[in-house]
């Protein structure tokens, strides 16, 4: 199971939220590209993007910071947020992001979810953020009737080939992950799934482990200390063993 750590753009600066509220936010840094080489240094495999801006407003605000980011690590990046036309898939895909996460334009636009699974393939991730099982979109700052459970199984018919699966009201709280939601999510999904929201403790990576997940976002806990990166990837590496 991968690791993952978040960076979340918001302003130009690297911020958590709690629950998603815009208002809620923490600043950890004015430099996201340097908190990206410090999980690279860490031992990280993979980094979680996500242009919170772009979310809320429905086109990309943070692009250029996005791009320094990329260029200044050698892992792969996948980045949402903000993300509803081919255009703009393309244009990050460019810039050398290796995936690029839709969750608005899954719930709002099949017809370009099904076009970017045929034409990207494996570049493809759907973000299904849900509040109490329901999904929301826009940065979570609307709700729908959409059940997330639904919302699985009709990507999968038009070809998505990996989930991240994010429980809101888990996320940034540090309460610990919703394995109930993750493990119901695994049950009905035949490809791979990404868990993210709540995760506070390396116990935590384990229990996910356990369900099957292909990996784990950690963003609130990386930042306060709650998580060390480093212990967190060779725990898990051990528990696969």
């Amino acid at each position: 199971m991968e690791v993952i750590p978040a960076i979340d753009l918001k302003d130009g600066r690297c911020v958590r939220l709690y629950q998603g509220d815009f208002t809620r936010e923490s600043v950890y840094s004015d430099d996201p590209a340097a908190v990206a080489r410090r999980w690279e240094e860490e031992g990280a495999v993979r980094l979680h993007v996500v242009d919170l801006d772009g979310a809320a407003e429905g086109r990309p605000r943070n692009a250029p910071l996005i791009e320094g980011i990329v260029k200044a690590v050698e892992m792969p990046v996948q980045v949402g947020g903000g993300i509803r036309s081919l255009q703009t898939l393309a244009e990050y895909l460019d810039m050398g992001v290796q995936r690029v996460v839709l969750g608005t334009s899954a719930v709002e636009d099949a017809d370009l979810v099904e076009e970017a699974c045929r034409r990207y393939g494996e570049a493809v991730v759907i973000g299904v953020d849900a509040r109490d099982g329901y999904v929301a979109t826009s940065g979570w700052t609307r709700g729908t009737r959409v059940l997330a459970v639904k919302l699985v199984a009709e990507m999968e018919g038009l070809g998505a080939r990996r989930f991240i699966y994010t429980d809101i009201a888990r996320d940034g709280t540090l309460t610990g992950p919703n394995l109930d939601g993750v493990a119901h999510i695994l049950s009905l999904a035949s490809v791979p799934v990404i868990a993210s929201g709540g995760i506070s403790s390396i116990e935590h990576l384990v229990e996910l482990q356990g369900l099957g997940v292909e990996g784990a976002i950690v963003g609130r806990a990386l930042y306060t200390g709650d998580v060390d990166l480093g212990r967190a990837i060779e725990r898990v590496s051990r528990e696969s063993g």
